[in-house]
């Protein structure tokens, strides 16, 4: 049920085209029976009249009450569930396995420590030593990209992926996603196998105003290269209002590390 509410909210621009067309057609069908039945004085004929005059009157009145029920669904059922059901991931249903590959230097070799030359200070002291604050952890191995399209918009950020981030396991997309009259983000993607055009990979129908989890993104699903990754923000007229278009690098996971043998 909750898809199909959705779903005629999207699609509402277009229904109300082809009602508005059913309509006109209905009411000049009612127009032309109205005629035949004043102008015939054959009772064949008038009652065919009649049946094509109910038939129009009733395809008429039909149509208007499904214009009032996409209406209906639009302006007061879509928005009252979007407030009432919580459509967003959470954070325990999304997995979360980051390979950072952070380089670490070479070890050092032959080289000699003299322990008398190191002081560790009053063990005894009462001194209160402040802990250095951490710094800000980073989302992950980030190369030189080009600069990000679109995300200085309030409507549309991401966090993750980053713009020039690697991608080697399956990562939470973290970001901001919202707009007036909002109906709709898409996370949308685009490569070599898009022929560069951005293809949906999902869409969801309830907005983030602060950042959190949008979703989650399996790079196992794409070929190693380079990929735009877009968050797109649509209005209930299906409208394009906000997007932040990112550059990605798919690169396949690094092995294991196992212990050699004895």
């Amino acid at each position: 049920m909750t898809i199909i509410v959705f779903l005629i909210e999207q699609l509402a621009i277009g229904l109300y085209v082809f009602i508005g067309i059913g309509i006109f057609l209905a009411l000049r069908r009612l127009t032309r029976a109205r005629f035949e039945l004043r102008a015939t004085r054959f009772e064949l004929q008038r009652d065919f009249a009649r049946y094509s005059r109910a038939n129009a009157l009733t395809t008429l009145i039909l149509l208007v009450e499904a214009g009032l029920l996409v209406f209906g669904v639009q302006q007061y059922v879509a928005p009252t569930m979007r407030t009432v059901l919580d459509l967003s991931p959470s954070v325990e249903d999304v997995i979360v396995d980051l390979d950072f590959n952070t380089p670490t230097p070479a070890p050092l070799a032959d080289v000699n420590i003299n322990e008398d030359a190191i002081s560790l200070g009053n063990s005894d002291s009462n001194e209160v030593r402040i802990t250095p604050t951490p710094t800000a952890t980073p989302v992950g191995t980030i190369e030189a990209a080009p600069t990000a399209v679109g995300c200085d918009s309030s409507g549309a950020q991401l966090q993750i992926p980053a713009n020039g981030q690697v991608i080697q396991n399956i990562v939470p997309v973290t970001g901001v996603a919202y707009t007036e009259n909002f109906a709709t983000y898409k996370l949308e993607i685009a490569g070599e196998f898009t022929d560069g055009q951005f293809a949906t990979m999902e869409s969801h129908p309830q907005e983030v105003r602060e950042m959190g989890v949008l979703s989650q993104f399996n790079p196992a699903l794409y070929e190693e290269g380079t990929y735009q990754f877009r968050l797109a923000v649509f209005d209930i007229s299906d409208t394009l209002r906000a997007s932040c278009s990112v550059t990605i690098y798919i690169r396949p996971p690094s092995p294991t590390a196992t212990p050699g043998g004895q």
